[in-house]
């Protein structure tokens, strides 16, 4: 299929990126564990920090004229532009998305006042149970679930959210003087300070 965009992942090393790109991906999914719904760090302790493994990866990605996708771990919107200044090509957001009227599942109402009002949502991560059973007839009898699944609260349109998202990654790229999301990583600087992991952003 010469002319289908391949995406494979997910992996979290350089050497594991040089490999799926030599081997005909186009796009590697980048992030083993930092989803708001994955437990796969719990139940097999593999796992690797996200920015550290979107900084490796796109380096080995980009090194290839490859590209990579940032999967999971992204909570604010300024996880995304932290994700773009480490190199992402693309992000990917679930939790984030989660509740929204043009989700898949049924939105679960209340009756308040007299009325059925929305108030929640299911979610699960695409190695749980319930996504097992829905995607591939259920979790193979030789591997265990690596994923949760939760309720979310009701979040109408997801055009507001959106907005919120687009608005912190424009307001970034303002600040570092970025016109173009290609621009964000020549343009960011990570500095660790204590046990925390600020980002200091520059020109």
């Amino acid at each position: 299929y010469p002319d289908a965009v391949i995406m494979a992942g997910n992996v979290v090393t350089g050497d594991m990126t040089e490999a799926l790109i030599l081997a005909g991906a186009d796009i590697v999914k980048v992030g083993i564990g930092p989803g708001s719904v994955c437990t796969t760090r719990k139940m097999t302790g593999v796992g690797y920090p996200q920015l550290s493994a979107i900084i490796e990866c796109a380096d080995a990605a980009h090194g290839l004229k490859g590209l990579v996708c940032g999967d999971g771990g992204v909570t604010v919107p300024g996880d995304l532009a932290k994700g773009y200044g480490a190199g992402a090509d693309f992000m990917m957001l679930g939790g984030m998305l989660a509740g929204h009227d043009e989700c898949e599942g049924d939105i679960r109402d209340e009756e308040r006042d007299g009325e059925r009002v929305p108030v929640g949502m299911t979610f699960c991560g695409m190695s749980s149970d319930t996504a097992m059973k829905r995607y591939s007839g259920g979790v193979a009898k030789y591997r265990a679930s690596e994923g949760k699944t939760v309720e979310v609260p009701y979040r109408g349109p997801v055009e507001g959210t959106m907005q919120e998202l687009m608005g912190g990654v424009r307001s970034a790229m303002t600040y570092i003087g970025a016109v173009r999301l290609k621009e964000v990583p020549k343009r960011t600087t990570f500095i660790m300070v204590g046990s925390q992991l600020n980002t200091v952003f520059g020109g």
